[in-house]
């Protein structure tokens, strides 16, 4: 796998109403395991829409990686053009230093938003576009990455289209592996 889609909830979705809170660590640390996973196998691209929540944090995880010299590129694909108009600030200026940030970012649609298609049409340009799609989702919760999974759906009808999940198991795996190495580091 060389390119993989990563997405996830939105903030709201997640009940972090904070753009500092303690939990955007958690979920941070622990896609970052993920993809440093998929880097021992070859991973080069991680593509996001770039929308706040999971795929902005996916982004800073990315550039984090980069900064400590992995060669690892992020691509933002945003259905269309200045999705953020409509953002919080602290989720505009998340976008724009991502951007700025990024290897390569070109809207999906070249327009502004018109009608929901383009949203679809953004997750099928995205899923067709990659090897594999990372995804913070569990069925127990119902939300916006169903439409990511729709669309991994039909591209693995037509062929092989991995879909790793983050569930709410692993990142309480991350915060109790924390709280052992704080305890560790306070002994």
């Amino acid at each position: 796998m060389k390119v993989l889609a990563v997405s996830g909830y939105k903030p709201r979705e997640l009940g972090i109403f904070n753009p500092e809170a303690e939990e955007i660590g958690y979920i941070k640390k622990t896609v970052k395991a993920r993809i440093s996973g998929f880097l021992e196998q070859g991973l080069e691209w991680v593509v996001v829409s770039g929308q706040p929540g999971v795929e902005q944090w996916a982004a800073e995880v990315v550039m984090e990686l980069k900064q400590e010299g992995c060669s690892l590129r992020l691509a933002v694909l945003p259905p269309f053009l200045h999705q953020d108009s409509i953002w919080p600030d602290h989720a505009k200026e998340r976008y724009q230093k991502i951007i700025a940030e990024a290897d390569y970012s070109e809207a999906v649609s070249k327009k502004e938003y018109e009608n929901p298609g383009q949203l679809r049409a953004k997750n099928d340009f995205i899923i067709m576009k990659t090897d594999a799609l990372l995804v913070l989702y569990t069925e127990d919760q119902p939300g916006s990455p169903e439409y990511y999974l729709e669309a991994a759906g039909r591209r693995s009808s037509a062929g092989h289209y991995p879909v790793y999940r983050i569930t709410p198991d692993d990142l309480q795996q991350t915060v109790e592996e924390e709280m052992l190495r704080m305890a560790d580091d306070i002994e």
